[in-house]
């Protein structure tokens, strides 16, 4: 492998994709320690002294420090990540959209519409992640205001308010374009690569206040788990079923054509980590509409929904995230249309019938495959419940101490494996084609 790496920057193209590529990451990081206008930085300060904050320590994590920050990039790439599902589900329920799809150039206009439907959605996860803070803010000090002037009702600024929805929508389409910027001239896909250095920026601080306290067991506890859960990570995220495709010999003229055996490969968690940030942003709503009301109803459901504690939130998250990995799983099946595509290929299945029992076969598969993969998604998300426990029966219920599965966390292990294993493949294709032995042998 040290051989490959030396052979990687022996290319110049290669080398340069490596450098502008890291350039670029470095542009990232210094803007997610600029600061929206009006900030109040001591309560914020103060908000983020708490060890524990559940929810906001995993979006402080995915973002590379952002949202502990409040950077204009608070947000991440995450509106587009969202914007690009929402298009994903409604290209086969609109007919008009399935038709450009399938149009030449019609994936380029899906993209320009992902783009589009990208800023109302950042404009909505700012007001929704600042009123997430403003209640966070509230518990810990009452009568404080994390932006001042900030709001719709009685006693607010519009221009403050018109000001920060703006300044951090500006700042997630900048994101969006840094991502796009290594995806055209770096390695990698750049919005993968964005997220996955945002996470990788945080490990060493997060690793240093772990162990703070109870350094034997959280340091064990963090090596178990990360060894443990990157090892599973691998496994299941590589692993497929092959279907066996038999194609049918053709004769044109005087050549015969086909004839050939391949298969179809369906991977365990055709979903990759879509879930459980489908799931996160469901779960964490109702702490959002509890931050709308007072009373003792709507704290107890933002310290349940909100700060990532109790049974119901952790069933609720698993549930969720189950769920989603078999409804997201069904609508990437029927996007690529195997049974269709296969039939018009000349293809089949042996022992079934092309056409409809032939994508009936192929659902039974996808469905039992499936429950593999959603099982795994929901062990994954509700790890740092489990940690929690532990943490409880070994150290005593009155410990304090950082939970060893935050230092990375569940999905952005999911991540991180996934982002290191497609760049290494790609980086393996440009060896190859070059006539240098690559990472895999």
């Amino acid at each position: 492998m040290l051989e490959a790496l030396r052979n990687t920057f022996r290319l110049p193209d290669l080398r340069r994709k490596i450098l502008y590529t890291l350039f670029i990451l470095l542009i990232y990081q210094f803007a997610a320690h600029v600061t929206v206008p009006g900030v109040d930085r001591g309560a914020l300060d103060t908000l983020f002294k708490d060890e524990n904050q559940g929810f906001l320590s995993v979006l402080n994590l995915l973002s590379g420090g952002a949202v502990s920050n409040f950077s204009v990039i608070a947000n991440g790439v995450y509106p587009y990540i969202t914007a690009s599902i929402i298009l994903q589900l409604l290209v086969p329920i609109i007919p008009q959209l399935e038709a450009i799809s399938k149009e030449p150039g019609g994936q380029d206009k899906i993209n320009r519409y992902t783009y589009y439907l990208s800023i109302p959605m950042a404009a909505l996860q700012a007001i929704g992640q600042i009123n997430i803070f403003q209640s966070q803010v509230d518990q810990v000090q009452p009568g404080t205001t994390l932006i001042p002037g900030f709001g719709f009702g009685a006693g607010s600024d519009l221009l403050t308010t018109v000001a920060v929805i703006t300044t951090m929508t500006a700042g997630t389409m900048f994101a969006i374009w840094l991502g796009e910027l290594i995806t055209e001239q770096g390695i990698g896909n750049g919005i993968s690569i964005i997220i996955f250095a945002g996470i990788v920026a945080r490990v060493p601080a997060n690793l240093f206040n772990l162990l703070q306290t109870h350094f034997v067991f959280n340091l064990t506890a963090f090596l178990v788990l990360s060894i443990v859960t990157v090892i599973v990570i691998v496994v299941i995220q590589e692993g497929e079923r092959r279907i066996p495709v038999q194609y049918g010999k053709r004769v044109r003229g005087r050549k015969l054509y086909g004839g050939g055996q391949t298969y179809v490969p369906l991977k365990v968690n055709t979903a990759g980590m879509i879930p459980l940030i489908f799931a996160q942003s469901i779960v964490t709503f109702p702490a959002i509409v509890a931050g709308f009301f007072s009373g003792e109803i709507a704290t107890q459901i933002q310290n349940t929904f909100g700060n990532q504690r109790g049974l119901t939130y952790w069933v609720v998250y698993f549930l969720l995230v189950v769920g989603f990995t078999y409804f997201y799983t069904g609508v990437m099946i029927q996007n690529q249309n195997l049974a269709e595509n296969l039939q018009k290929n000349g293809g089949f299945i042996p022992g079934i019938r092309p056409g409809r029992r032939t994508q009936e076969y192929i659902n039974r598969i996808v469905n039992r495959i499936t429950l593999v993969g959603a099982l795994f998604l929901g062990a994954v998300a509700i790890l740092p419940g489990f940690m929690q426990i532990v943490q409880r029966w070994v150290l005593g219920p009155a410990a304090v101490s950082r939970n060893p599965a935050l230092v990375i966390s569940s999905a952005g292990l999911i991540i991180v494996v996934g982002v290191v294993i497609d760049t290494m493949r790609q980086l393996e294709a440009q060896l190859t084609m070059r006539n240098y032995d690559g990472f895999i042998r």
